[in-house]
């Protein structure tokens, strides 16, 4: 089963850049968010609920994230380290 995303906000910065703002929800803790851009600038990433966690998701990519022409279904896919069932809000600036 796939992570839920829910793109929640997207605009034009300048040119062909955007900004993406997006919901996920998790159900393992180790996946993708495809922010549906092929370059990735800036990725930032929080947490939503009413409780403090006990372990912080984080990303594991190194930005800015390029197009890969050897693995081209990894454009613009953030891997992020969690755990499941959290629910994750984030911002995307990119290509």
């Amino acid at each position: 089963m796939a992570w839920t995303t829910t793109l929640l906000f997207e605009m034009n910065v300048e040119g062909n850049r955007k900004m993406l703002f997006g919901k996920t929800t998790t159900d393992s803790a180790d996946d993708d968010i495809d922010t549906g851009l092929k370059q990735v600038d800036t990725f930032l990433l929080t947490h939503s609920g009413s409780a403090v966690e006990a372990a912080a998701a984080v990303i594991k990519e190194t930005l800015p994230l390029l197009p890969n022409a050897a693995t081209p279904a990894q454009d613009g896919k953030i891997n992020v380290i969690c755990t499941s069932g959290d629910v994750l809000y984030w911002q995307a600036i990119g290509f």
